[in-house]
């Protein structure tokens, strides 16, 4: 009976021991910068802010301008019309407030919309070089705290190699 646990033991701890993970880890945030898609992403990104931005100006200017019509018809008005009026003012400075919260948030999702298909295409290269160089954990480097890291397993290089992407020229 002993020998049989002994035996088990035995082929529990070799098959442990051979079925290691290799890891490897990546800079994926330096490749999506380095992609010269990323430029027309910025590109859309900030027209499409742009457009925002003038529409939110066009709701400021109105609401500056029925500000500055009250104040200098204020002195003739009624309390009814001074209420009335009052709301209105409220109610269009609780939309411009809206407005620009749902703006920041509008940015975000396009911002994300554009980038989707540059990390879907990093992902699939990704992938690639994962099976193709036998790794079976790859870690992104970016916002994550190492104590070691082997340049040997990053396969930043790799990857950017992959999808064409150029390393810029160090300055001297």
């Amino acid at each position: 009976m002993k020998l049989k646990l002994t035996i088990i033991l035995i082929t529990l701890i070799s098959s442990i021991s051979i079925a290691q993970t290799k890891t490897g880890t990546i800079d994926s945030d330096y490749i999506i910068n380095l992609m010269p898609e990323a430029k027309v992403v910025i590109k859309r990104s900030q027209s499409y802010g742009t457009r925002l931005d003038s529409l939110f100006y066009i709701k400021m200017k109105d609401y500056q301008t029925r500000v500055a019509d009250f104040r200098d018809k204020e002195p003739e008005m009624g309390e009814l019309m001074k209420k009335t009026l009052i709301k209105e003012l409220t109610a269009l400075e609780q939309d411009i407030k809206k407005y620009q919260e749902n703006g920041s948030k509008l940015m975000q999702l396009k911002q994300d919309e554009l980038m989707r298909p540059l990390y879907k295409k990093l992902n699939t290269a990704i992938d690639e070089i994962a099976k193709a160089n036998g790794y079976t954990l790859i870690l992104t480097i970016g916002g994550n705290q190492f104590a070691y890291l082997d340049d040997n397993h990053d396969i930043t290089k790799k990857v950017m190699e992959k999808l064409g992407v150029k390393e810029p020229a160090i300055k001297k």
